[in-house]
């Protein structure tokens, strides 16, 4: 049921207010002790040129309380509601046993199709600890939107263009062998990249071999292109094996390489609009007048750049997928580079750019400073994600000797306290890399969760079946087990909060509280209760809480094991 229409109904036929609008100012106390709802009064101050507290009183004696409202009452400019005890322990349970692992799902996204851009890890060069938030962020994006019936365009962006390729050439020919790079893979293509960067500051004419070498790349040169194809596939070789731990699949590999060939015909419609001018050699659009620098589309010697690319991309998508949103999960350094890309294409009169959104975020770092392929100070994800696995597997030998097949938990719950790690506060916030908060189970973290899932399939496995059409809802109106509905009640709203905000984090917060809540009902309610009447309602309430938080964790990227 949803509470807020109803309210906002009732409350729209005595005000002549819309009831979207009205639905959309009504708050949730801070205290259950003031309501469940509130209506804050002032909204309406200015219209019906009416003190607060004066429409409060007006209202609380003309609305029609809907049914599965027990009472409401003011509170100064606020009028509050108090759902039904027995109402909410009905409505909640029908939706979570009707909608199953489908619950606070919608059609709401059907026919409109999400294009999400995230990990856009670079050919040859080591998937880190940096690229972690991109692609947990965009992950989790993509399977919210997705429960919110949109069909999802997951694009893995590559950056499998540039310079850096002929650098790596050029590396490869002077200090490489195949059998080598073959052997060590990523971590020997970096080593070669590093040392070519340590050789070109005493000798700059390998900046100039580099040069050459992409430039054939450019001209699909053989010899060029069969390097260029074999460090790609090594890459994504090696980088498939993070994606798999991850749980993270992609629907589009098209990287930067993919739009050779269009990048063309941007250049000509950019001319074509008077757009382009030259400057000191370069083809850039100005952008002066919007208080930026400019767009830097064509070099001096003719190469493009990443605005070029992307301008190419964002068309390719739009003339591909006809999506309704397009967002690009790029760290906020970015934020310049999105702010002239996004300008150009209005400019162009591509009116869809505002559909584009850049999701930006925060950037990782160590504890003793930036990463930095170029100086190899890099954190390998693959290693972070094994150790927190292996330390997951420690504990779980010294604390569930008899659990059957550990490896697999232990992956699941190493592997989630990463992602958890972040996805549990708002993206926009720095990150610094830490093994021992990483790796730490305490408190709020993705361990909690899972083992609070874990705790309820082993409820219901020693209590057997219970019976989900005949429950004893009056059963379930103490303190404790309301507090448990309505959390689960508020998955749905958050998750569509979540995709209208680009926020994963508030559905790592809503699983949390739905633990929070469920522990201490665990605590405070024998659920196994000798009355078979209480005991088949708990039970109920317990699968609910299941079903919730297998869902919530899944759309932030976690399994949900079912004994640890």
């Amino acid at each position: 049921m949803d509470y807020k229409k109803l309210l906002a109904r009732a409350i729209g036929e005595k005000t002549g207010s819309s009831s979207t609008e009205i639905e959309g100012w009504i708050e949730t106390p801070p205290d259950p002790k003031m309501g469940d709802y509130a209506f804050p009064c002032f909204r309406l101050a200015k219209t019906l040129k009416k003190a607060p507290p004066l429409i409060a009183n007006e209202l609380y004696s003309t609305v029609k309380l809907p049914d599965c409202f027990s009472k409401m009452q003011t509170a100064g400019g606020y009028l509050n509601f108090f759902v039904e005890p027995s109402a909410l322990a009905r409505d909640v349970l029908a939706r979570v046993f009707s909608e199953g692992e489908s619950f606070a799902s919608s059609g709401e996204g059907r026919g409109k199709t999400v294009c999400v851009e995230f990990s856009s890890i670079n050919i040859a060069k080591p998937f880190h600890i940096g690229h972690l938030s991109s692609t947990v962020i965009g992950n989790s994006l993509s399977r919210i939107y997705k429960h919110l019936g949109y069909n999802t365009v997951r694009i893995n962006h590559l950056g499998d263009w540039g310079t850096q390729f002929g650098k790596l050439i050029v590396a490869y020919q002077k200090w490489g062998d195949k059998e080598t790079v073959e052997k060590g893979s990523i971590r020997a293509l970096l080593d070669l990249y590093v040392r070519f960067h340590k050789e070109a500051e005493e000798n700059e004419s390998l900046n100039d071999e580099a040069r050459a070498w992409f430039r054939k790349i450019e001209d699909n040169d053989p010899a060029a292109m069969e390097l260029f194809n074999w460090f790609k596939e090594l890459t994504l070789k090696e980088d498939g094996r993070v994606y798999e731990m991850l749980g993270v699949e992609f629907d589009s590999y098209a990287g930067e390489s993919f739009y050779s060939d269009k990048m063309g015909a941007v250049v000509d419609e950019l001319r074509e609009k008077n757009l382009l001018i030259q400057d000191k050699g370069a083809q850039i659009v100005d952008l002066a007048p919007y208080d930026m620098p400019p767009c830097i589309i064509l070099r001096s010697d003719g190469a493009t750049l990443y605005a070029t690319r992307d301008l190419a991309a964002a068309i390719y998508r739009k003339k591909t997928y006809d999506f309704y949103k397009s967002l690009y999960v790029v760290a906020y350094q970015q934020n310049l580079h999105f702010r002239q890309f996004f300008k150009v294409l209005e400019l162009m009169g591509h009116e869809w750019v505002k559909d584009c959104e850049h999701v930006n975020f925060g950037m990782v770092s160590m504890e003793e400073g930036t990463l930095s392929s170029r100086e190899g100070k890099v954190v390998f994800l693959e290693e972070v994600l094994n150790a927190s696995v292996e330390k997951t597997l420690e504990i779980m030998k010294e604390k569930s000797p008899d659990l059957e097949d550990k490896l697999t938990a232990a992956r699941q719950v190493g592997v989630g306290a990463v992602i958890w790690g972040a996805l549990y506060n708002s993206r926009i916030k720095d990150i610094v890399f830490s093994w021992d908060k990483v790796l730490n189970f305490d408190g709020e973290t993705g361990p909690y969760a899972q083992y609070t899932y874990a705790r309820c399939c082993s409820v219901l496995r020693k209590a057997g079946e219970f019976d989900a059409g005949s429950i004893d809802y009056s059963a379930l109106t103490d303190t404790e087990s309301q507090a448990l509905l309505k959390a689960i009640g508020a998955l749905p709203d958050t998750v569509r909060e979540a995709a209208s905000r680009n926020e994963p984090y508030l559905v790592s917060r809503a699983v949390i509280a739905i633990c929070s809540a469920f522990n201490k009902f665990y605590y405070e309610n024998r659920i196994m209760d000798e009355d078979p009447s209480v005991r088949n309602a708990r039970l109920a309430l317990t699968d609910a809480v299941r079903t919730a938080v297998k869902t919530g964790l899944y759309l932030v990227g976690l399994e949900a094991p079912e004994q640890m």
